[in-house]
């Protein structure tokens, strides 16, 4: 086996399919990745028995004979960005090893036999959709932040993509918070798809996927697959149900509020170094028709209190809040001011975006609760 490639290309292959390998496991197989070396191209695949990546290499190659075998990812990966030589060579010699060299550097790798490594899933397209990867983007960016962490609520650790013709609705919570993003697509799909798919393959496909390219999505038996470009990208979904979020949103309020969303950003972070002694926990009064006042409980080092010139409509009111799942919705909004609303000290807080007159807004619509804190 013998190939030669452009290093600049070996790099972003490599950094594409890392995304599926490994690193602390009692399987060490999963720690590699499997080479194929085709006379048309060169395949390379990582598997986690979670995801599995699969790369496609047809470009830049000079490919003059063919073996498949497995190298491990770390020690590969780490020595190929440290190389600055315009090309690459991967030569199969007669010690059961793998000789990398460029013009100024040379190592020996040894291999595993490729049987070993797990396979990537059988495909058996039930059902399928294409999608722009911006919109997918844009709903993962828009949800992410409020999946649960995966070791401490696996069972909310998802997003939920719900797809019927021209309408795309991506959801996720924590049981603290919740998120749903809307969207019309420009085509319309002829199956429903509605899936829970795990927020760490959302995370890792947002990671890799490139701007305006055409995606595939394909589900079958518990199984999602990804096609763009020249990779595959294959989760196992979830077992369970996403839970039924539509009455949680409030559709009444006794206090509302709009604001400058930067404004406010920048007032929580400030508040941030103190708030996080205590949690994050910060109390928010709605009084009059103008002030807005924040303040953090009084720590041992200081506390601190700012107001902000908002619009209140309503009662005079007063509630605790997370201000860094505050701050986290705020970031997912793209609009100059928001909306914060509430019926009472004690229910769910509503954040919306409010429309831009002076610009150009799309007919996306992103809503956010948020569980209040006791004060």
């Amino acid at each position: 086996m013998k190939f030669k490639v452009k290093t600049s290309e070996l790099k972003k292959w490599l950094d594409i399919v890392n995304h599926a390998t490994a690193s602390i496991t009692t399987t060490p197989i999963l720690e590699n990745i499997l080479i194929k070396v085709n006379f048309d191209n060169v395949v390379l695949i990582s598997n986690n028995l979670e995801t599995a990546i699969e790369y496609i290499i047809k470009e830049e190659l000079n490919i003059i004979s063919e073996w498949s075998f497995c190298i491990p990812s770390k020690l590969f990966t780490s020595y190929i960005n440290l190389l600055s030589d315009d090309q690459v060579e991967l030569e199969l010699t007669n010690d059961e090893s793998i000789e990398i060299k460029t013009d100024s550097w040379k190592i020996k790798i040894k291999w595993i036999e490729a049987d070993e490594f797990p396979l990537v899933p059988t495909i058996r397209e039930e059902t399928s959709m294409t999608l722009n990867s911006n919109i997918l983007k844009k709903a993962i960016e828009k949800t992410l932040f409020s999946a649960a962490e995966w070791n401490i609520r696996p069972t909310l650790a998802w997003i939920l993509f719900n797809i019927s013709q021209d309408k795309a609705i991506f959801a996720s919570t924590d049981s603290l918070r919740l998120s749903e993003y809307k969207t019309t697509l420009e085509n319309s799909s002829i199956f429903n798809f509605s899936q829970i798919v795990p927020s760490k393959t959302a995370s890792e496909i947002k990671s890799i996927l490139k701007d305006n390219e055409e995606l595939k999505i394909i589900s079958w038996d518990s199984q999602i697959a990804f096609f763009f470009w020249n990779t595959k990208f294959y989760s196992r979904l979830l077992n369970g149900k996403f839970p039924d979020y539509k009455n949680f949103f409030p559709t009444s309020w006794s206090t509302k509020s709009e604001i400058n969303r930067i404004d406010l950003i920048q007032a929580l972070k400030k508040i941030n170094l103190i708030s996080k002694e205590n949690n994050y926990s910060i109390k928010m009064s709605f009084s009059g028709e103008v002030w807005i006042t924040i303040e953090s409980s009084e720590t041992q080092i200081w506390e601190w209190e700012v107001q902000l010139t908002w619009a209140v409509e309503g009662e005079d009111n007063v509630i605790g809040i997370n201000s860094t799942f505050l701050i986290e919705a705020l970031h997912a909004i793209e609009t100059t001011h928001v909306s914060i609303s509430f019926e009472s000290p004690l229910s769910p807080i509503l954040i919306t975006p409010l429309k831009d007159p002076e610009k150009n807004n799309s007919n996306d619509d992103f809503k956010h609760i948020i569980m209040p804190l006791k004060i």
